[in-house]
């Protein structure tokens, strides 16, 4: 089968440890069910793994952690759920299931914690993939494969970034850090979904008109004036909370921009992780920091019924054939991305 795999990791050029070629077709194993990959997205954390954080330790080894497709063959011993041929789209969280968390409402705290990709899981860049079997969830109706395939990591993040850890609800105000990227433009879709005031942030103003467009309230530039802005937009109270994965560059913005008791809930740092923590702020505007990472598979399943129910559709900046996987990869790399990259298979 064709498969964009890692051949090495690290390096001055990461994207040259990426190879795409033929490797052989997976055989699942007990618990384990092997997809006909339709569409698989593309994350930052592919590039990363090429980079060697949190990357592979064995080669040859396939990337992609996002996968759409359909149900191709069952590992032995493993109860056939959902019906061979079926379209599917996969949980990309992989937990030991028999820990204290996995057994209580939040498997992300197991210590075992990993993503499709990582560990004795390979990834789902190729023609066909293996998941585990309970982390499949029937397609969604009228929702492509390619749309389904971006929902797993970027769109699930957002959902519980905004629904479970910030608890945001119709008519709050949240600030959305960064616009354009998957998982911004995928909190702006979810929380105008959900009812709420969106604002967005980005120094390119063609980035800021493009998400005026897609509906938001208002988009402001980041900088100086950025906190002025926001409170002028709120009556001067400030936003219920903010969506970060910028870190440093923004993250005094975040902090002054919040009203009291509200809570900026960080799932990544794509400027630099230690900006100054501003404790005295935090702890007189009682402020709440929520860390935050993928989600469960009782929330994946209500981020599905969410787009059953309201018709949200992700974001495509483009897709590509599974062969030009290191041109994706690149253009990913290049930042100059709105909303998701996708890989066709098939």
């Amino acid at each position: 089968m064709l498969a964009a795999f890692a051949t090495a990791v690290g390096g001055a050029q990461p994207l040259d440890n990426l190879v795409v070629g033929e490797r052989e077709i997976p055989t699942p194993q007990r618990g384990a069910v092997r997809l006909r990959t339709r569409a698989a997205s593309l994350n930052r954390h592919d590039l990363w793994a090429l980079a060697g954080i949190g990357g592979p330790a064995t080669f040859p080894w396939t990337l992609g952690c996002d996968v759409a497709g359909t149900v191709d063959a069952y590992g032995p011993d493993t109860p056939e759920r959902i019906p061979v041929g079926t379209p599917v789209v996969a949980h990309a969280v992989i937990t030991c299931g028999v820990c204290d968390a996995c057994l209580g409402p939040d498997e992300t705290s197991c210590r075992k914690f990993s993503m499709l990709s990582e560990n004795s899981w390979e990834g789902t860049f190729g023609e066909f993939c293996l998941v585990p079997a309970q982390n499949l969830f029937p397609l969604p109706p009228d929702l492509s494969f390619e749309q389904a395939a971006c929902l797993p990591t970027a769109y699930l993040t957002a959902y519980r970034m905004l629904f479970t850890k910030a608890a945001l609800r119709p008519g709050e105000t949240v600030l959305i850090q960064g616009a354009g990227g998957g998982l911004s433009t995928a909190a702006e879709a979810l929380a105008l979904a959900g009812g709420l005031r969106v604002i967005v942030s980005s120094r390119d103003p063609v980035k800021r008109s493009a998400a005026l467009a897609r509906g938001v309230h208002f988009a402001i530039a980041t900088g100086k004036e950025a906190v002025g802005e926001v409170l002028g937009l709120t009556s001067g109270e400030g936003v219920h909370a903010v969506i970060e994965s910028v870190g440093e560059a923004t993250w005094a913005t975040t902090l002054r921009a919040l009203r009291r008791g509200g809570a900026v809930v960080v799932a990544g740092a794509t400027t630099g992780a230690d900006p100054p923590a501003d404790l005295r702020r935090v702890f007189w505007r009682q402020l709440r920091i929520l860390g935050s990472t993928m989600g469960t598979r009782a929330e994946f399943s209500a981020l599905l019924d969410t787009v059953r129910a309201t018709g949200v559709r992700p974001l495509i900046d483009q897709s590509y054939p599974l062969a030009e996987a290191r041109e994706a990869l690149r253009q990913l790399e290049s930042g100059a991305v709105t909303g998701k990259l996708v890989l066709i298979a098939s």
